[in-house]
């Protein structure tokens, strides 16, 4: 039996990920909900919805000092960056490197 740690586990999903050259450089749109910008860091956290699914995103103070918008909840977006793992959660999500409204007048 080939017994496997968290640690192990994350690490093994996170670099398949990585491998992945469909996840990578990819346009996702979806409606923002449950944003964060923590001022102190620049970061922006938000989940992109559509009426099926969600996933969970970041944006880092590299990339969103660009924006000519400033994101709230419930505003449709179209974002471009890759698909990863954040390797101490678990979990999978967008690292979102640019965004634009989605819809008329974008």
């Amino acid at each position: 039996m080939n017994v496997l740690t968290v640690s192990q586990i994350n690490t093994f999903i996170k670099a398949v990920f990585a491998e992945r050259q469909e996840l990578r450089n990819v346009y996702i749109s979806g409606e923002i909900s449950n944003f964060k910008h923590y001022y102190n860091s620049g970061h922006m956290y938000f989940t992109l919805k559509d009426d099926k699914s969600q996933l969970k995103a970041v944006m880092f103070k590299n990339d969103n000092y660009r924006l000519k918008f400033t994101p709230e909840n419930g505003m449709k977006v179209i974002c471009f960056g890759q698909v990863g793992v954040y390797e101490r959660d678990g979990v999978y999500q967008l690292y979102c490197r640019d965004m634009q409204p989605d819809g008329v007048g974008a």
